[in-house]
């Protein structure tokens, strides 16, 4: 026992840390906590009780293997995307972990965010630490309730996936679900405190998933989310839309279309090009899969395939997705990736001069990034930048700049046609030009042809 004065928070020495040993210490004249150094400890109770002076006391007792979030060094004058993770992927995963996932947060500058962007992207840097145990007090205290649910939950994720100790206090006493704590202290007020162990079983699923529903949707529902889509709003022949509903609120949706009369990767997958009729009688195409962006991150795509491919009415369902070897939400639910395209070498080659003129890869689709990009330049590279895009010659690009009339005409030759274009991508001012840009992201995206099948999944 370590005798303290009185009005003085006393901590014992910890003996023995090891990876999975619990540490002991005394706090408050008798009051033991067994903390090992993956355990997720949750530390709630009324404001005043003391949680903020516990937290020190632990943190006072780890010495430098914590961090603690108020710590952590902000770089105010760059991009977020520049100061968070050991690379551009990573930086984009903890960004979007904690909420930042919109193309134009990643190129804010820290001074540009509010009060509670500014805590989860200070979360997101704590999370980046090589500590052993990552400190967090007032956790998520400055988020709606929402949006609080959903970070504690990715941010116990990761702690697990990264075998860390996560050590939280507030006075919030709703995240336990989203937690699953495997150390939940309630501190009351005055040396009252409550103390439980838990197994360290991870959440299943944010606690709002349960709160969402699927059911048949309407056009008006997919309106509502089609802003969020990276692609068009422009819906070619939808067959089937479902949306995910939360009471009202639509939060996500998916829409089933008939499939085109050719598409990359379906001679491969059936073994033969399909006639018409056959495409016609066995197969759908999901087209759009669009969750709201606040509550992504928490495997509502998964959920949007997994329960409505069943209920589509088809014997097949295809799917085209990009980025699918980094967010493989269509395989998590039950689709089969087939084969994989490669993008076009001359859209590769302009990707890269970009790269070398300080475009951010990652940020490319993003038309507004692109445009403050090209304002750096100098006329001179910008040019080049045109010059490469007619270079291309990919047929997208000349449909996207050409006038209906003029790509459809069949009194213009291939030639004309791309000189015609040629002359009005050499005229774009920096807003098309960074419109343009940001198709060619796209273009270089890498593919994906996935494939359900009704027989393969009744067979398991």
């Amino acid at each position: 026992m370590v005798q303290v004065a009185p009005r003085t928070l006393a901590v014992a020495e910890a003996f023995g840390i090891g990876v999975g040993e619990p540490q002991e210490f005394v706090v408050y004249d008798d009051l033991e906590l067994l903390i090992g150094e993956e355990d997720i400890v949750y530390i709630t109770g009324d404001s005043g009780s003391g949680k903020s002076a516990l937290l020190r006391a632990i943190e006072n007792v780890l010495g430098t293997k914590a961090t603690n979030i108020s710590s952590v060094a902000i770089d105010e004058k760059k991009p977020l995307i520049e100061t968070v993770g050991k690379s551009v992927s990573k930086g984009l995963e903890l960004l979007s972990r904690v909420g930042l996932n919109d193309a134009v947060l990643f190129v804010r500058e820290y001074d540009e965010l509010s009060d509670g962007q500014k805590y989860r992207y200070r979360l997101a840097k704590l999370m980046e630490s090589e500590a052993r145990f990552w400190i967090a007090d007032e956790f998520c205290s400055t988020l709606d309730r929402d949006t609080a649910k959903i970070v504690a939950f990715n941010t116990q994720k990761i702690a697990r996936q990264e075998r860390r100790g996560l050590i939280v206090a507030t006075c919030n006493q709703d995240l336990f679900e989203d937690l699953g704590p495997t150390v939940y202290v309630v501190k009351h007020f005055g040396q009252e405190v409550e103390v439980h162990y838990f197994s360290s079983e991870p959440p299943a699923e944010c606690s709002l998933v349960k709160e969402m529903k699927i059911v048949d949707g309407t056009m008006e529902d997919y309106k509502k989310l089609a802003r969020f889509h990276y692609r068009s709003s422009y819906l070619v022949a939808p067959k089937k839309i479902f949306a995910m509903k939360r009471n009202d609120e639509t939060v996500g949706v998916i829409v089933y279309a008939r499939p085109p009369a050719i598409c990359f990767g379906r001679k491969e997958c059936f073994g033969r090009p399909l006639r018409v009729h056959e495409i016609n009688a066995t197969l759908l195409t999901i087209t759009r899969v669009v969750v709201h962006p606040k509550y992504r991150t928490i495997g509502l795509g998964v959920k949007l395939v997994k329960e409505t491919l069943p209920l589509a009415g088809s014997p097949y369902v295809e799917m085209v997705a990009v980025m699918s070897k980094y967010n493989p939400f269509a395989v998590k639910a039950g689709m089969r990736a087939v084969v994989e395209k490669t993008p076009d070498p001359k859209l590769l080659r302009l990707k890269d001069e970009l790269k070398m003129l300080g475009f951010n890869q990652q940020l490319l689709s993003s038309a507004k990034y692109n445009a403050a990009r090209l304002r750096e330049l100098t006329r001179s590279q910008i040019n080049n930048i045109k010059r490469g895009v007619i270079d291309s010659h990919h047929f997208f690009l000349l449909k996207s700049v050409l006038s209906d009339n003029d790509y459809s005409s069949k009194d213009l030759g291939e030639k004309e046609k791309w000189k015609i274009c040629a002359r009005k991508i050499q005229r774009v001012g920096i807003k098309r030009l960074a419109q343009l840009i940001s198709i060619v992201a796209r273009l270089t995206q890498v593919k994906i042809y996935l494939i359900w099948s009704k027989n393969a999944e009744a067979s398991k």
